[in-house]
């Protein structure tokens, strides 16, 4: 039987200025999935799921979350669907707490109930590994920390979708490491898109790829699939 999507874009369009960013993108994704979305730089991935979590209007086409329309709705309502996002560049709360900028998201999604918010901040902070710098201001953390950091903001939310764009910049191996772990664990749980340069974390995490060029989906399949695909080859895994 097939798998239900639970996102699904029809033929998306995104154009700046002139430059076509997204060309008719049609793109599924499963619940319960982890899906990387590669390609070269400019390839369209940070504009494809800028126009799913609401930052970006597209040009033309559709966008569908759970079978509701969504293109044009407002980003903190598909938060409250259950999208949470990372982005490419780290964007923390840097004169709050770790604690305090995870219990944002928290207490947005379920409420002041003190007991709860803390007890689901302190399970996010944990499942990344820096729960013992939960009172430390974000500012002061190292940059590998930060982007932990945010990724603990996005689990705070229990995120139905999580989307993260390249996760991995910036950490340490055994932050790698940890990180692999952690969207093991989350599989089957929550579905999650994943924008990531790093072909290792690809490979060994990602249950599906969807390679982007130019705007477009040139290919999409297993890891290995991709790997055999000359086509994804001269455009992209060539150059890794």
């Amino acid at each position: 039987m097939a798998s239900v999507s639970l996102l699904e874009t029809r033929q998306v369009c995104k154009n700046f200025g002139g430059l076509d960013a997204l060309v008719n993108v049609d793109f599924d994704l499963p619940g319960g999935q982890v899906r990387a979305l590669i390609g070269p730089n400019g390839a369209g991935k940070s504009t494809l799921v800028g126009t799913i979590c609401g930052r970006i209007k597209p040009t033309s086409g559709s966008i569908l979350f759970d079978g509701q329309e969504i293109t044009q709705m407002a980003t903190h309502r598909r938060i409250c669907l259950g999208i949470a996002y990372t982005f490419q560049i780290t964007s923390v709360f840097s004169r709050l707490t770790a604690f305090e900028n995870v219990a944002l998201g928290v207490r947005r999604i379920h409420g002041n109930r003190r007991h709860k918010v803390r007890g689901l901040v302190m399970e996010a902070l944990e499942r990344v590994n820096i729960a013992d710098l939960a009172r430390q201001r974000a500012g002061d953390l190292s940059y590998g920390h930060q982007r932990l950091l945010e990724i603990a903001m996005g689990l705070g939310q229990s995120p139905v979708l999580f989307i993260m764009d390249e996760p991995t910049q910036g950490l340490s191996e055994g932050e790698i490491e940890g990180f692999k772990e952690l969207i093991r664990s989350l599989s089957g749980q929550t579905t999650i898109l994943l924008i990531e340069h790093n072909m290792n974390v690809v490979m060994e995490t990602a249950q599906y790829i969807t390679v982007l060029n130019s705007g477009s989906v040139l290919a999409e399949g297993t890891g290995d699939e991709m790997r055999r695909n000359k086509q994804v080859q001269a455009a992209y895994l060539g150059r890794n």
